[in-house]
């Protein structure tokens, strides 16, 4: 019997000198005139056009405004912004100078924003409208940011492949977001998607259902379609669950990209799905795609959706695509040019293909983290020998599927979004009536889970309605919980250890 390891040979090395951000807009400058860009209020209202030659000269323009302003190669700076042009345009211009861009969810509060800046020490904040300013560090404001854009160009930087280019803030299961150092190198690890999950060419138009500050998105709907020399397509109106086919067919999307909640929020809309009727296909990544979703979507447009695995550690490294057709029950195939194998519990061989065990990724791999900022020993603690081990449970089959098998730690999925229970309980526990709590995911239905938060009171028990806002006060919204439970008692085991198994299972220690 074979062993589960995946190895395609390796993919084409980094060149250097790399930078990130002239990688991204290289492409563009063969046909600086045609679309890159599109941003959206509504199906047919076009609120900004940007072409490859305008985007990548206002990039530089904003690079030089960086500059003057004082920031340095590996400086951080952190951007809170919307869905508007200035969030690619700043991300680009700080990697352009080999600075470190950490871009941050506009749903976290201030109190989350003030530790991701307590722990990243940035040189300072770009904040968009409509956001509360960020305490703790220099802050360049809305008319700020629009007045970089008219600063002499700088150029970009002699950056090795091995150099920082980024940094996104993920949930750990200690409770504290911890900083993903992404290196230079990871733009050019992501062409093994072109192919192996988008099947892109330079004549896509690709919408995005994402917000901009999203790894999702950042790499699928705005890095790789203009590395290519596509178009990207981005809705900056308010939520619609469905405004996406009417996107779609007026923009003239060939690719749709999603979490499996925006193919799911559409089917039960009953949206007018016959606006994709111009789409090759849709992409799917952030959590496990139903099948019945996959399905009942192929069904109503005629067109696949390719799902894809994967994490901030290392994006998307497992996919289908159009010449890797989705088979029922797996997740994907490795892409081309990745070595991927799945570990015994304890050690660094691989299991027999078909036999369970812990999905690992080579730390050859050029789209693989850095490490994790300023935390050596978890950095330490991912890695077992050659290998990168994801957390993830998986069985690798014969015909190279991966059949996806959860989380081996107690990591929650909340729309796509790793949120550590350790932190919803952090939170709990900051309410004067709650005496113990516990976070899990719970399947509320078939596909989908929410976050339920189990708690001794310390007398009566708490509203719903108190708690709930109480949460809202101290967690971006996709973190708090949706269901609360009042217990005599949490489950414990002989040491005390919470076992949160037993909440899943419906077990409490009443």
């Amino acid at each position: 019997m074979s062993v589960s390891l995946f190895d395609r040979g390796p993919f084409a090395p980094c060149p250097a000198p790399f930078n990130m951000a002239r990688h991204t807009f290289e492409a563009g400058r063969a046909t600086p005139d045609r679309i890159a860009l599109e941003v959206a209020r509504a199906p047919g209202e076009i609120v900004e056009t940007w072409t490859h030659g305008a985007l990548r000269e206002t990039v530089l323009r904003a690079a030089g405004g960086l500059a003057a302003r004082g920031l340095t190669r590996g400086d951080r700076v952190l951007l809170r912004l919307g869905n508007v042009s200035d969030f690619p345009i700043l991300f680009f211009a700080a990697n352009a100078l080999g600075a470190v861009p950490v871009p941050v969810s506009g749903q976290l509060t201030a109190r989350e924003v003030a530790g991701i800046v307590a722990d990243l020490e940035p040189r300072f904040a770009c904040v968009g409208a409509g956001f509360e300013p960020v305490e703790g560090t220099a802050m360049i404001g809305p008319g700020e940011i629009a007045a970089l854009r008219d600063a002499a160009p700088a150029d970009f930087a002699g950056t090795a492949p091995d150099d920082p280019a980024f940094v996104v803030y993920t949930s750990g299961t200690g409770g504290r977001p911890k900083g993903v150092v992404l290196a230079q190198r990871a733009a050019w690890a992501r062409r093994m998607m072109w192919e192996g999950w988008y099947g892109l060419t330079p004549e896509d138009r690709v919408l995005h259902a994402g917000a901009f500050n999203w790894t999702f998105t950042l790499g699928a709907g705005l890095t790789d379609p203009w590395a290519r020399g596509a178009r990207a397509l981005l809705y900056s109106g308010p939520p619609d669950r469905a405004v996406w086919p009417a996107l779609a067919a007026a923009h003239g999307a060939t690719i749709f990209a999603g979490t499996p909640g925006v193919y799911r929020q559409m089917l039960g809309a009953k949206a007018d799905l016959t606006g994709f009727a111009r789409l090759r296909h849709g992409l799917s990544a952030g959590e496990a795609l139903p099948a019945a979703v996959a399905r009942a979507w192929t069904e109503a447009t005629g067109k696949p959706i390719y799902e894809a695995l994967g994490m901030s550690e290392i994006s998307t490294y497992i996919s289908f695509s159009p010449n890797s057709p989705p088979v029922p029950g797996r997740a994907g195939r490795p892409q081309p040019g990745r070595r991927v194998a799945v570990l015994a519990d304890d050690g660094e061989e691989p299991v027999p293909r078909g036999v369970p065990g812990l999905l690992a990724v080579s730390r050859r791999d050029p789209g693989l983290m850095l490490g994790y900022w300023r935390r050596p020993e978890e950095t330490a603690a991912v890695f077992r020998g050659e290998w990168f081990v994801t957390g993830d449970r998986a069985t690798l089959h014969e015909d190279d599927t991966l059949e996806y098998l959860g989380r081996a730690d107690d990591l929650m999925n909340a729309g796509g979004f790793r949120v550590s229970p350790a932190e919803v309980e952090a939170a709990l526990l900051d309410h004067p009536g709650v005496a113990e709590a516990a976070a899990v995911a719970e399947p509320a239905r078939p596909g989908v889970e929410i976050i339920a938060a189990y708690y001794v009171p310390v007398t009566d028990p708490v509203p719903d309605a108190a708690l709930a806002a109480h949460c809202a006060a101290r967690l971006a919204r996709y973190k708090c919980p949706r269901r609360f439970v009042a217990v005599d008692a949490l489950p414990r085991n002989a040491a005390g250890k919470l076992v949160r198994r037993a909440l899943r299972r419906g077990e409490t220690g009443d």
